[in-house]
């Protein structure tokens, strides 16, 4: 896809995945609509891309409500004109045995890795239809087909969607609105808690940089890939896992001890 002067909705901007998307698009000459609850990270944001010599437009929204969605794609025709891609970025993280989650945190946590995404895929879809013309980004992750132990909320919402991108593919495959599923290993946010980081080197789990991470989801875009699985031997592990799931139950099970141990806390 060209994304020269290309009109992009962006949500979860002001993280630190999103923040280094936002900077690469905008050295492509794309236009943004970024979308972050963090109303002064976002205008920080904003501030910083513009003065790099980029157009960039921000809208607060809480993207665990569905009002939120049809606020973001109102202001984003309003402030460009149309829509040519969205990019569905925004993410929460839980780390803890599935009988520790609290329920609204896996109510808000589904509503904005699946929820949202569905939600503004379907507000945008009609003005890309009428055009014959858009791409869909969602941003996934390993997780959505390797389910890890300690992140069941976590995987279970990226498998989803990871399906819908898959089914809309396939829906949308005679029109000229395209998807892309862009599945990311751990990589080095905010998002990730201390506990995280903590297993994370206990366990010796690789975490890609956010800039390297957003230049390979460009790239993705740029060369109108469909599913692209980031990191090695990960990549290689979801090939294993779709065919002989049982086969990673092993591999994974003494990871799994040590992860028990930060997600209960436990000495």
């Amino acid at each position: 896809m060209e994304i020269q002067s290309s009109r992009v909705i962006l949500t979860g901007a002001a993280g630190g995945i999103g923040r280094a998307i936002a900077f690469a698009l905008v050295e492509q000459g794309a236009r943004l609509v970024l979308v972050d609850i963090n109303v002064q990270a976002l205008q920080t944001l904003c501030s910083e891309l513009r003065s790099a010599g980029g157009e960039a437009h921000p809208i607060c929204a809480d993207l665990t409500e569905i009002s939120g969605c049809d606020t973001v794609v109102a202001g984003a025709i309003s402030a460009m004109g149309g829509i040519d891609m969205l990019i569905n970025n925004a993410g929460l993280m839980s780390f803890r045995a599935f009988e520790d989650e609290p329920p609204r945190h896996l109510q808000d946590l589904f509503s904005v890795n699946l929820i949202a995404p569905i939600m503004l895929t379907r507000e945008v879809l009609p003005h890309m239809q009428e055009q014959d013309s858009g791409r869909i980004v969602n941003i996934g992750s390993i997780f959505g087909s390797i389910a890890f132990a300690y992140f069941a909320a976590y995987s279970a919402s990226k498998f989803g969607l990871r399906g819908f991108s898959e089914a809309l593919r396939r829906e949308l495959a005679d029109t000229g609105v395209r998807v892309t599923y862009v599945a990311p290993r751990a990589v080095k946010t905010k998002l990730n808690s201390e506990e995280v980081l903590k297993m994370g080197e206990a366990t010796k789990m690789k975490m890609d940089d956010p800039d390297a991470v957003a230049g390979q989801i460009v790239d993705a875009i740029k060369g109108d890939r469909q599913d692209v699985y980031l990191g090695w031997p990960e990549s290689l592990f979801v090939r294993v896992n779709g065919l002989l799931p049982r086969l990673v139950d092993k591999a994974v099970a003494a990871q799994n001890r040590i992860a028990r141990r930060f997600a209960k806390g436990e000495k």
